[in-house]
Parts: C-alpha cells; structure tokens; sequence
C-alpha cells in the first residue's frame, strides 16, 4: 500500500469533496429522472448473471467520473491484479488472498493441482454420501445402505455463515432425502435443539475447523460426539455397533487432532482462504452434499464468470467496482452509516447475515494497511431481512425516519415453485418499496388524502405532517433470472469483489480479522476465574458481573 497515496489526500477526493457540495449534498432523485430520459439505461448494468439498477442513487454521470478517478489514483486495479496474481496482499498475515484460485477450472489457476485433488475428493464423498441418503439398511457407514439422513455441520463464522446461507438458498436443488442443520454458537441450546429427535445411526457431523482448536466448534463437536457415543445422548444400547469415523468428518488442516478425536476423513484447505471467503473450498462440503458435485461446480462456474468480469472489465461497467466506489461516495461523502439489504426471495433469508460478516469483518478497519489512523470513515453497518417480512418490521425506518440509509434490494425474476400469483405480490412489493424510497409523499398529497385509520380529532395539516415522507432515498435493485448454483455463486462473488473494491480505496487490508482476537484473549483468562471465584485485579464491572453470574 505504501506505492498508493491515502484516497483521502488524492486529487480525486478533493474534486468529489467539491462535486458533492456544488452538487451532491442537494441531489435529488427525482428532479435527476425528470430531467434525464435516458437515465435508467445509463446506469443499468449487466453482468454474468445479474441485472443491476443504479439508477435510483444519487449519483449522476460526473460523480461516476470522480470516483473512477479516485479508483485509479488508489490504485484500485493494481490491487485488483495483485490479489489474482498471488501476491501477499494480506500484510499482516504475510498471506495471499487466493478465494479466487478454488473456483478457477482446472489448470488456469494458481495451485490448480492442489485445489482440484482437494476438490475431487470432497466431492466424490458428497455424492457418495447422496446416493444412499435414506436407505435404511447397513450401519450407516459411507457405501451401500449408509442410509444418513440429517447432515449437521458444526463450525462458526465463515465455517458457519456462508455453507448455512448457500444451503438454504439452493433448497429448491438440493437432496430431498437429506436434512440440513447447522450448529455454531457456543450456547448449548444451540446444539441442544439441533440433537434432539435426530438419530445418530442415520446422522453425519461434519467438524469444519482449520486449526480445530476453535472454542466455539471443538465444544459443539465434543457434545455431539458424546451425544453420539452416548447412541443418541440418552445411553440406550442401539443393537448395532456404530463407528464414529463413519459418522464424523473433518474439515481441517490438523489431521493430527481431527484423528485424536476419532475423525478418519478429513478434507483440508489452505492458509491463502480467509474464512469469509472459504466456502469455495472443503467448507463448502454441506453445499455438496445438499446439491451434488455438478451443482457445486456451477456454483464455482459463477463465482469464476464474476471473477472474470471484476479482473478484465473496464472499470466504467465493472459491477463490484461501481458498487464499492458507491459505498465510499455514500459513507465519507453523504455521512450514511449502514446499508440495509432486502433480498426479496425466501432462499436468501441469511444473505444479510453472510454479508455483515463479508463486510464488517473485512473493511470495519480503524487503520490502514501501514498501521496509520484513519482520518475517515470505513465500513458501514449491514444489516437486513428479507422483504416483505422487512416491510412490517423496519421499512418504517427506512421511510420516515432521520437517518438515511441506503437499501439493497434483490428481486428474482422466476420461482422455484408454483404460487404464480404469490410470486407477482412478491415483485410488485420489492418495486414499490424502492419506488416509494425515492419518491416518498409531500405534505400536499397527504393532506388530500384521508386514511381510514386516521383520527377524526387531530388537525388535517398536523395528520398530513405524520403521513409525509420525504422520499430521495436511495436504493440499488439487482436481478436474478433464478435462484441457480450459478446465478448464486456470481452474486456471491460480486459482493466479495465489492468489499475488497471499497477497502482498496480506503487502503485497508480487508483480510485480516485482529479485532476478533481480544475478546477470545480474554474469554480464556475468565474461564477459570468463573469455577474459582478469583476476581482479583479485575476491573469493577467485570468482577461484579462474575460474581453475580457464579451466584
């Protein structure tokens, strides 16, 4: 990073700095598409798989000039290049950041030997395991009769967040002989709900953990192989003779500990996948075995249309750059703090939380890559559900509410079910939503209107004042044709690019996670002061709060 100059001491960022006080700060949608006809199909993009409307931001044809030229002024893609080329751009690791390389096809990407080998395997298991899925027969061993029927998978964070998330949203294509849990927090109802009822003859765990040292999984893994060991937690001798190495698979690097714990299959990665970024890799075993190796492969074909597009594309037309630069216009420029997402599709109901980690994690940063303070804003907060459960909860917010704040709307054009009608409210929701967002109500409208629900007592301009809304609020609208592996790994790997695009210009290391550190750091001198009581030489409130939890 040291070749770049800080993007806030750019010329670029000088010029958008007076952009947005001549033009930005007073933006207003709506005057924008009155003004300009051709304005939808100026900002609308399309890239592999995805249909992208900008339009509805605030942003006009020279705020896309400035902020490309404050992409090439931070050197965005040089960054970019050096990221596909493997260099260790993740500084304080010493590592390179190589996602990208587990869904190359075979023999165009870096380590393609390895990563194949790995990726042969893992998915000849996954099918292997989908053949025989609910055959009653056999001990529930891998092969004729294995008979699984639940797949739990026990890991955190990106060993969690993102095989949940894929699982779910490919339901419409996945195994109907196979139930999918997952298992990540530490709380034991966690684990607790997941067990129960479940049988371990027809139960497979999948221990997903590089150093399979993490707290949270290795204490989910031991309940659960006790419960197993226990044939199903309560002790009753099953009449069969059940191998815990036909039940437990690992996914790790430590073969050594996984073999310890009684786990003679593993399926290893490498120290180039960040765990956001791993279910490209091994991780994504529970994606293969809910989909098959043919839909994992198109789910890695999709990842590598956007890989390509991000890495040739001119910037001007390059989906995850415009994104990321849009981020940056609206978290240092217009002060907007978060960004809602509203995937309006079912299947995507864990997108949001995926992203809060994608996001959060890589770019809320408070440092350069250099070490140097930050004299701006990073990564907004990202938060979401999916519509129209949002539109009864928070919309509210999001409508009349005193902070701006940037929505993300996901409509897909074809279900994978038959409610036709159903699906058509569903469209025509996410099109108002966006569409009341940006053009809201004036006082004047509201006070010709009389709501039934309205109060008889109150005055009408007072009423009209509660019924108001301001409206130039922005949004972006992506759209999917279907909800496919495909379709899904592109939109996956666009926002990954985006996240690094917005980092590059801020000059972070959007790879490294110390801020997850501390609080395990301290979790583990507090562990033993919980069973003994000893609070010397802690702080006022933390010793009063063990003391009142040991009580």
């Amino acid at each position: 990073m040291s070749d770049y100059l800080r993007c806030d001491q750019t010329p670029a960022w000088a010029a958008l700095r007076g952009h947005f006080e001549a033009h930005g700060r007073d933006f207003d949608l709506r005057e924008a598409f009155a003004r300009d006809a051709g304005r939808f199909a100026a900002l609308t993009v399309q890239v592999p798989e995805i249909f992208a409307d900008l339009s509805k931001n605030r942003i006009d044809a020279a705020t896309l000039r400035f902020l490309i030229d404050l992409a090439r002024e931070c050197g965005l893609e040089a960054q970019r290049d050096a990221m596909f080329g493997g260099a260790p751009i993740n500084s304080t690791e010493g590592r390179a950041v190589l996602h990208t390389a587990l869904r190359a096809p075979p023999g165009s990407g870096l380590f393609s030997a390895e990563v194949q080998a790995v990726l042969d395997a893992m998915l000849a298991y996954a099918d292997s395991v989908r053949e025989v899925a609910g055959d009653v027969g056999g001990d529930g061993g891998v092969g004729a009769g294995s008979g699984f029927t639940d797949i739990v998978n026990i890991g955190i964070g990106g060993s969690d967040l993102g095989p949940r998330m894929v699982v779910q949203a490919l339901d419409a294509h996945a195994h109907r002989g196979l139930n999918f849990h997952f298992v990540s927090n530490v709380d034991g109802h966690d684990i607790s709900q997941v067990l129960r009822g479940l049988d371990p003859q027809r139960t497979l765990f999948i221990v997903a953990s590089k150093t399979f040292t993490t707290q949270e999984t290795m204490a989910n893994a031991l309940a659960a192989r006790d419960w197993f060991d226990a044939g199903g937690g309560g002790g009753v001798a099953l009449g069969v003779a059940l191998d815990r190495g036909k039940h437990f698979v690992g996914v790790t690097t430590n073969l050594e500990a996984a073999a310890a714990f009684g786990i003679r299959t593993t399926f290893g990665f490498w120290d180039w996948v960040g765990g956001r970024y791993s279910l490209w890799s091994a991780i994504g075993l529970p994606i293969a075995i809910a989909i098959g190796g043919t839909g994992f492969r198109q789910l890695l074909a999709g990842a590598h249309a956007m890989d390509r597009h991000f890495a040739k594309t001119p910037l001007a037309q390059n989906l995850p750059a415009l994104l990321g630069l849009i981020d940056v216009w609206y978290r240092n420029f217009h002060g907007f703090g978060s960004r809602s997402v509203a995937p309006y599709h079912e299947g995507l109901r864990r997108l949001p939380a995926y992203l809060q980690q994608l996001e959060m994690e890589s770019n809320g940063k408070r440092v350069d890559a250099s070490g140097q303070t930050l004299p701006y804003a990073t990564s907004p907060v990202v938060w979401g559900e999916p519509g129209t459960n949002g539109q009864h909860a928070y919309f509210q917010m999001l409508h009349q509410g005193t902070d701006v704040i940037p929505v993300e709307f996901i409509a897909v054009k074809k279900p994978a079910h038959g409610l036709a009608d159903q699906h058509q409210k569903l469209l025509a929701n996410c099109l108002a939503q966006s569409q009341a967002l940006m053009l809201g109500k004036t006082a004047d409208a509201a006070a010709a209107e009389r709501a039934p629900t309205a109060s008889t007592s109150m005055p009408n301009d007072a009423l009209a004042r509660h019924r108001t809304f301001p409206g130039n609020r922005p949004s972006t609208t992506l759209v999917l044709d279907e909800l496919t592996p495909r379709s899904l790994g592109a939109l996956i790997a666009m926002y990954e690019h985006r996240v690094f695009s917005s980092g590059a210009i801020w000059g972070i290391n959007s790879f490294d996670q110390w801020g997850v550190e501390l609080g395990k750091a301290l979790c583990n001198a507090l562990l033993p002061r919980l069973v003994s009581g000893d609070v010397q030489g802690l702080d006022a409130s933390t010793a009063g709060l063990l003391q009142r939890l040991r009580s």
